[in-house]
């Protein structure tokens, strides 16, 4: 700011009046750098009727566009080459306001790759572990950070014995940062972000990042939304993965809709991301910010109380879940 930088703060529902009304404001006030999350993107890409390139501005001054908040599958990234601006650059973030800074970043003198963040940000030792706690490279694993950063918080208030600060970090991995991403390094030097590590699914004893089915369901039109979690049947020691859609107008959730979209989660990822159980739902739940709200989803269907309804935007979608996990107790009873 003291260079003479501009902020420009947008207040009120960025989708309005219809979803890509802030790609319109971008280019109405010449912004440069454009900071957005990967759930508004994916819904712009997915609006009805479908955004035709160009038609929401020449975007002359935008050089970045930042996203955060949540993963952007690589449908995404094309998304905003082919119909926003084919020489800007696209860079996902992720760290914490607990940190206030980014484990990984954008850096515009390395190459773009669909659904990647770019690198490791500058001095940060950041890993993902396996579950043996070994550093691994080409597949998932735990992201935890091995040193630490000025900027991390030394510890919490009211919490004189640093019990509920030492939890919240340290318990996982003694002495190492675990941030609670579930995440894979490629060989290139980017990263894959695939989810929370408490969301990620577990289907006989093998993890899925959520963002993998959210990824082959982008290739469905039809889909305008979608939430994945797992359930773990009565009495079983297993979970099943449960996939609740929003589907386009006048579209339902028919026999042979659930088969296409069996089909196209197995050739996008492979026969084990196949969900067990598919309903239809109204809209996504998610926070006042967008984030699709996962855990609160998988605790009504386990029959467990959401605590914190009143930090959801659309609390009230929360009944279609109370109502949908009836009908899978009711499945597994007829088994």
């Amino acid at each position: 700011l003291t260079l003479g930088a501009r902020l420009c703060l947008y207040d009120g529902n960025p989708g309005y009046p219809d979803t890509p009304a802030l790609w319109r404001v971008a280019d109405r006030l010449g912004v440069t750098h454009l900071g957005t999350s990967g759930r508004y993107i994916e819904s712009c890409m997915k609006s009805q009727p479908p955004v035709k390139p160009g038609s929401l501005g020449t975007m002359a001054n935008l050089r970045a566009v930042l996203y955060t908040g949540s993963p952007l599958s690589p449908s995404g990234f094309r998304w905003v080459y082919d119909t926003i601006k084919a020489d800007c650059h696209l860079a996902g973030i992720s760290g914490g306001t607990d940190i206030i800074s980014c484990f990984v970043l954008g850096n515009p003198n390395l190459p773009v790759i669909a659904g990647e963040i770019q690198c490791k940000g500058l001095g940060v030792d950041v890993v993902a572990l396996d579950e043996e706690g070994n550093p691994v490279v080409g597949k998932p694993g735990e992201l935890v950070c091995r040193q630490p950063l000025p900027c991390m918080p030394l510890g919490f208030l009211n919490d004189p014995d640093g019990s509920r600060y030492y939890n919240t970090y340290f318990n996982v991995y003694p002495g190492l940062w675990h941030h609670g991403d579930y995440v894979e390094f490629t060989p290139s030097g980017g990263v894959i972000i695939y989810g929370r590590s408490d969301a990620t699914l577990n289907p006989a004893g093998v993890r899925i990042g959520s963002a993998e089915i959210y990824g082959a369901l982008d290739h469905l039109d039809f889909i305008t939304g979608a939430v994945v979690v797992g359930w773990k049947p009565p009495d079983w020691s297993d979970e099943v993965i449960v996939l609740c859609v929003v589907l386009a107008g006048g579209r339902t959730l028919d026999e042979e809709t659930k088969k296409l979209i069996r089909q196209t989660i197995r050739e996008k990822c492979s026969p084990r991301h196949v969900p067990h159980h598919i309903f239809a739902i109204s809209e996504v739940p998610v926070t006042r910010s967008g984030k699709t709200v996962e855990l609160s989803v998988k605790a009504v269907l386990a029959g467990k109380e959401v605590l914190n309804r009143s930090a959801l935007a659309n609390p009230q979608v929360l009944e279609e879940f109370e109502q949908i996990r009836q009908q899978l107790l009711q499945a597994h009873a007829s088994n």
